[in-house]
């Protein structure tokens, strides 16, 4: 997990499905990675690595996880 914890940008995993708003902190999820193995198995067999690669490189929106952001009350960055 990404999230915003109050004006910090944070890394995080959580178990057994989970989340950081079922944790009842302040956590302000931004963005996710699936990492178990069904969520990428059939496409990527044992290869985790490239699936990140292919997840982070070119399936995340970053637009969307950075207004998430601002939404939770993180940094604003002027319009590029």
């Amino acid at each position: 997990w990404l999230i915003a914890e109050g004006d910090a940008l944070k890394v995080i995993d959580t178990h057994d499905s989970d989340t950081p708003i079922s944790s009842g902190g302040k956590q302000k999820p931004l963005l996710t990675i699936d990492v178990w193995e069904h969520a990428y198995y059939l496409d990527w067999k044992n290869e985790r690595p490239k699936y990140l690669d292919a997840v982070t490189g070119k399936l995340i929106d970053w637009k969307f996880a950075s207004e998430n952001f601002e939404r939770a009350g993180g940094w604003t960055y002027p319009a590029s």
